[in-house]
């Protein structure tokens, strides 16, 4: 809580394609359609350019949303579309040791700074000149080729803590868990006789093990981290968009790639006015970035008496998502197994992946 307000670490998009993470929270009791709002994939900016898909089947969203994108000329459109169809033709593989960049030579530059760098920066919190190629290709794949409502946005209207881990918890103590919180396990003994699943970040996971299984423990620990920040403001002025999610012009001194309007999202009349600016893979320190985003919301958006609230950085928010990346894989050491979204796998650091990860650890230990 911040002066009464609900205010996450940071501010999560989901989209239609997380298939097991709605599955996991409609388990443990969670109203999805009461707790996230559903919107289609749009990435327009205040002045309306940029992309949105509409309610139809893969490829024909696609095609749709890019012949009717706003600001676009039919250069921009027939670059995206050619290279579509070269990665579907492709089967959406690459070479693992390319960027985002350089699959996307060919593509416009407005393509790329509305359509691909926010895509690739939210999804894989690294821009497109850093980023993997192979998994940006996975992602895409399936946010928009895997059926109708996959590449929709989820908005969280509840705060994280209401979305996933109070019902997990609470479905967890109904069924007989021993759910201990606050609690630091200092070590795992060798000579345990029962097995061991590892849900934590990867440096903790690799501080558990760095006796028990040292080399899986360095290729954890090796993993480089990228941080997300977001600044909360507050303003007294009309919003001039139509969905809670506004795509921004980002630079060098503006440095927010989103804004999300919490009180549209949020039940909680204190949340009115507040909006949620998001700089994904941030590197510069806490002061400037509230300074840089709190101008760019007065420039860009025309709220000129926006007020600061909070910022929050997230150091270790990600794991870089590079080209050829070696990640850690799920079997640490006999009967010692590990889950998270850093584990060896197809996504990149994202909740989808944390969850498809535990999935596959549950399975495994099942067979010990």
């Amino acid at each position: 809580m911040h002066q009464g307000l609900a205010l996450d670490n940071g501010q999560h998009i989901l989209i239609g394609a997380y298939r097991d993470t709605l599955q996991l929270l409609t388990t443990v009791g969670v109203a999805t359609q009461d707790s996230l709002w559903r919107m289609p994939l749009h990435l327009h900016n205040l002045a309306g350019h940029g992309v949105s898909l509409p309610q139809l089947p893969a490829p024909w969203n696609l095609l749709a949303g890019i012949l009717s994108a706003q600001g676009w000329s039919w250069a921009d459109k027939f670059s995206i579309l050619r290279a579509a169809t070269l990665w579907q033709r492709q089967g959406f593989r690459c070479d693992p040791a390319l960027t985002v960049a350089e699959i996307c030579q060919a593509l416009q530059p407005r393509v790329m700074k509305q359509l691909i760098e926010p895509l690739c920066v939210s999804a894989l919190n690294l821009p497109a000149s850093q980023a993997s190629a192979q998994v940006f290709l996975t992602v895409l794949h399936d946010a928009v080729w895997t059926g109708q409502g996959s590449s929709d946005m989820l908005l969280p209207k509840v705060d994280l803590g209401r979305l996933m881990p109070d019902a997990a918890h609470a479905w967890l103590s109904s069924h007989g868990a021993e759910v201990h919180t606050h609690q630091r396990v200092d070590a795992i003994e060798p000579w345990l006789t029962h097995s061991v699943l590892l849900a934590c970040p990867p440096w903790e996971a690799a501080r558990l093990t760095q006796s028990l299984a040292p080399e899986w423990s360095a290729l954890a620990a090796g993993l480089v981290h990228t941080a997300i920040t977001t600044v909360y403001v507050r303003t007294q002025q009309r919003l001039g968009w139509s969905y809670p999610l506004l795509a921004l012009d980002e630079n060098a001194q503006a440095p927010a790639q989103f804004a999300f309007d919490k009180g549209r999202l949020s039940a909680d009349p204190a949340m009115k006015g507040v909006l949620a600016l998001v700089v994904s893979a941030s590197s510069t320190d806490r002061d400037k970035l509230s300074t840089q985003v709190l101008q760019q919301v007065h420039d860009q958006l025309g709220l000129h008496d926006a007020t600061l609230i909070t910022t929050v950085v997230e150091k270790r928010a990600t794991f870089a998502c590079l080209p050829a990346l070696v990640r850690p894989s799920m079997q640490v050491s006999k009967g010692v197994f590990a889950c998270g979204d850093y584990v060896a796998g197809p996504y990149p650091a994202t909740l989808e992946a944390a969850v498809r990860s535990g999935f596959a650890a549950i399975e495994a230990l099942a067979q010990v």
